[in-house]
């Protein structure tokens, strides 16, 4: 697995995170809900392994 460098900016709930290839991500935390605007995916987080995530389609509202 390759190493890749990439640091997270927090304002709040609200995050950006940037990576070592100039890519930019944004999002929200709240609570255990999180959602990624940029790859428009929302997760719950829930204790132990795994967990619950979701892909918004184009189409879906």
């Amino acid at each position: 697995m390759r190493f890749r460098a990439r640091k997270t900016f927090r304002f709040g709930p609200f995050y950006m995170t940037l990576t070592q290839s100039g890519g930019r991500s944004f999002g929200i935390k709240l609570g255990p809900f999180t959602h990624n605007f940029t790859r428009r995916t929302t997760s719950i987080d829930t204790p132990g392994p795994g967990g619950f995530h979701h892909q918004h389609r184009r189409g879906d509202r």
